[in-house]
């Protein structure tokens, strides 16, 4: 026997009938498809590697002073150069692999924002495999040379790389704001606090390099802040089930059911603050009353149910 909650619909003999409200509820994701799974586990490798940083950091052989960039150590002629190359340009082409698997369709369509998240990752697989010729942040000689454009063509090849991989992510970044602001989800919240992040790093990283101090401080604030964006692409589902309408189970009531009514209602009278007329299941005219709080009514207030 399927049960109903809902208003009661009195009579004039003082009996009532139940009149069936439904219950909408809130929408809720699909389930993931192999292709978001797996997008999704070489999303995360492809993060891990490009924050190689962290192990730098942390080892501390390797960063000689707090005023260089990362991108530093990746030129030509320093310790483990190669070696770093080769782990930007694997986590550039892991990402681009993992967004394409993961596809640009979200809870409302396609997602402006993943063809320059594709771009970031691409931008930084070029900078992975088109090194610093120099130091640009240790060594003044260095940053005259590339004022004077007397470096090697794959010098401003990684600087246009790097260029582009802020400019992408930032600009995904924003999409993703505009996107889901005002959804209250989880992700929504996710991009919410890392544009907040850039709106306050971005001058940092400005006087970072404009005086040369404190890169090995700054930049990972976007390191941190693009991986994260990265992630909520991955992990936000492409779809959400329709609201459908449900009926609150409840068993004292039956769709249609007539019942003896705990108290007597006159229209007009206390504890009632709405009347109308419907039609009981034998199609004679009845009174739909709303009971405001009255305990002679044996009604709840709160719920407008029979206790």
């Amino acid at each position: 026997m399927r049960n109903y909650g809902g208003f009661l619909s009195l009579t004039k003999t003082g009996q009532a009938t139940v009149m069936a409200v439904p219950t909408v509820r809130p929408a809720v994701p699909t389930t993931t498809t192999w292709r978001h799974t797996l997008g999704l586990a070489v999303g995360i490798v492809g993060i891990a590697v490009y924050n190689w940083w962290v192990f730098v950091a942390v080892e501390g052989r390797l960063v000689t002073t707090p005023n260089e960039l990362f991108s530093d150590l990746e030129a030509n002629g320093q310790p483990e150069a190669a070696v770093l190359q080769h782990l930007d340009l694997a986590a550039g082409l892991l990402l681009v692999v993992a967004l394409v698997l993961r596809g640009p369709k979200g809870p409302s369509g396609r997602r402006a924002e993943w063809p320059w998240l594709v771009a970031f990752g691409a931008a930084g697989a070029v900078g992975g495999r088109f090194a610093y010729a120099c130091p640009e942040g240790l060594s003044a000689t260095c940053r005259a040379a590339e004022w004077h454009l007397a470096l090697p063509l794959h010098h401003y090849v990684h600087m246009a790389a790097g260029v582009a991989e802020f400019t992408t992510a930032t600009v995904a970044i924003y999409l993703a704001w505009r996107r889901t602001r005002g959804q209250g989800t989880t992700e929504a919240r996710a991009v919410e606090w890392v544009g907040r992040a850039l709106l306050l790093a971005y001058p940092i990283l400005g006087f970072a390099y404009l005086t040369d101090r404190l890169g090995a401080f700054v930049e990972p604030v976007f390191f941190i802040c693009f991986s994260a964006m990265v992630i909520v692409e991955l992990v936000e589902p492409d779809q959400v089930v329709e609201p459908d309408e449900r009926f609150e189970s409840d068993e004292r009531f039956e769709s249609g059911e007539r019942f003896e009514s705990r108290g007597r209602f006159e229209s007009g009278g206390a504890g009632v603050s709405q009347e109308r007329t419907t039609s009981d299941p034998s199609g004679q005219p009845a009174t739909r009353l709303i009971p405001e709080a009255s305990p002679a009514a044996g009604l709840h207030p709160d719920t407008r149910r029979a206790p």
